[in-house]
């Protein structure tokens, strides 16, 4: 569930009416910050901590705490004088432990130690401020953005990035630019607002059982995480065989973008179907024989229209088809009877004045657009805010759509829209949306509806992406799309331990 600032803090009014304390709910927050700092920070190295006077400031002084209780180099950085510090954020500095606290006035003279993991803890300020940031305050974001903008530094905000409006996603000049933003209890409006997520980076929900009890309403707007999505994806039976875990059929591929089946191949692969057929036309077969995976069967046809005489559990069509045969591409798209999922020159062909195309289709749809496919498909749609683009997609055709982006939107009619977390900016090159076809194909075919397979499905394909950076196999620079295939496993073992 997404709550405004105002919303939260009626929350913790309950929560507090009921029985809950404050410092009780810090502790437990602490905690669970420090958990999702130890995901994707493996090993231990050096922590600066920046402090407020409030309870944001407490939090950051918890997760200190517990850092170096785990090896961590932890160095308390306060933005006010002790006299200005609330009484909960007085108790946690002196809990603090083998913290150092750094009170010079002149931050440029500290310098982390090289060649050691670094992380910043941005405890500065709360949802509830607003306006222009000022000093102190302003010297330490100053500060932060340097220090992460000329080191490796990761930076880690607590609740908010300081400076952005929780409410509104409205960021002031030298807001902080997160790496990952710990949210607590309910993520805030301001954090998923188009945009924010510059700010925001990754984000991460932190439930806390005091504050959600507190609310019983059906939510909206939903954030998808570990504990939503793990009930849904089901471990398999000892007697399984490769036909109970579906069988996909893939039509992609054409002369230059052999590439684009292959990936989708690949994803459906590691995805967990138990049979990929992958129809091509005649005059690539050859060649993409040698580019799929051995695991994969590839069938050459002279019309696309022959895939629908195969056997198949779901169907996947369009990454790096081309448009040169609309009618028969049109065809597959409305006559297979069972899920499928339209992507890239698919959903091109669509676009062409063809979107009606989708009120007739035989079985359940899921259309995965990034934001150039989604603005042909829906030109009066273009400049209008992604949340508002997919419930005018979702209410025109009967569709589960899924809007690809730095923060991945999924809606169906009669359902709460639902905002992916996972992923980071190396995901930003060619062949990703493949592989998630290649994905949302498998889990379809493993019996998932097309609101679920979506949500999981990115998921899956952010939270590899983020194993291969944390692990140091790859950096933001160097993914491939294939190294997000092969790291879906890592990807389905997390899901299952509930990381974040």
């Amino acid at each position: 569930m997404i709550l405004s600032p105002e919303a939260m803090y009626t929350v913790e009014k309950r929560a507090f009416a009921s029985g809950a304390k404050p410092e009780a709910l810090m502790d437990e927050a602490g905690g669970l910050m420090t958990e999702v700092v130890r995901q994707f920070c493996k090993r231990p190295g050096t922590c600066l901590a920046f402090f407020g006077k409030g309870h944001n400031g407490g939090d950051a002084l918890v997760v200190g705490r517990h850092l170096t209780q785990m090896g961590w180099k932890v160095v308390l950085i306060p933005a006010f004088p002790e006299t200005d510090w609330a009484p909960l954020t007085t108790l946690k500095h002196r809990q603090a432990g083998l913290c150092e606290t750094w009170s010079g006035a002149e931050l440029e003279r500290w310098r982390p130690t090289p060649g050691e993991p670094l992380i910043v803890l941005d405890g500065l300020l709360g949802i509830g401020a607003t306006g222009n940031l000022k000093k102190p305050i302003l010297s330490q974001c100053r500060y932060i953005n340097k220090l992460r903008a000329c080191t490796s530094a990761q930076v880690f905000a607590l609740d908010v990035p300081t400076g952005l409006n929780g409410s509104t996603g409205e960021a002031q000049p030298d807001t902080i630019i997160a790496d990952v933003t710990l949210t607590v209890g309910f993520a805030k409006s301001g954090l998923l607002a188009d945009g924010a997520e510059r700010w925001v980076g990754r984000l991460a929900l932190l439930p806390l059982e005091a504050l959600t009890t507190q609310v019983d309403e059906i939510a909206p707007l939903e954030i998808a995480t570990p504990a939503t999505l793990a009930p849904v994806w089901k471990r398999r039976t000892a007697d399984m065989h490769k036909g109970d875990c579906g069988r996909v059929t893939l039509v992609a591929g054409a002369r230059g973008t052999i590439g684009a089946a292959a990936l989708a191949a690949r994803g459906a692969l590691r995805a967990g179907a138990g049979l990929v057929t992958l129809c091509v036309p005649e005059s690539i077969y050859a060649l993409a024989a040698t580019m799929v995976p051995a695991e994969c069967m590839v069938l050459p046809v002279r019309d696309l229209r022959e895939a629908l005489a195969l056997r198949a559990d779901a169907l996947g069509i369009g990454p790096g088809l081309g448009v040169e045969h609309p009618e028969s591409t049109l065809e597959v798209i409305g006559a297979f009877r069972g899920p499928a999922v339209i992507d890239a020159d698919a959903l091109n062909v669509l676009a062409a004045g063809r979107m009606d195309a989708l009120l007739r289709c035989a079985g359940p749809r899921l259309c995965t657009p990034h934001p150039g496919e989604m603005a042909r498909m829906d030109p009066a749609g273009i400049g209008l805010a992604r949340r508002v683009c997919v419930e005018r997609a979702t209410l025109r055709w009967p569709v589960t759509l899924l809007l690809k982006g730095a923060r991945t939107l999924v809606g169906t009619q009669g359902r709460a829209l639902t905002y992916n977390t996972t992923g980071n900016p190396g995901m930003a090159s060619g062949g990703m949306g493949d592989v998630l076809t290649g994905v949302c194909a498998a889990l379809l075919a493993q019996g998932l509806g097309c609101h679920e397979a979506a949500v999981l499905g990115a998921w899956l394909c952010g939270r590899a992406a983020e194993a291969l950076v944390t692990e140091g196999s790859r950096s933001q620079e160097s993914l491939l799309a294939s190294d997000v295939a092969d790291a879906l496993g890592t990807a389905f073992n997390a899901l299952r331990e509930r990381g974040h």
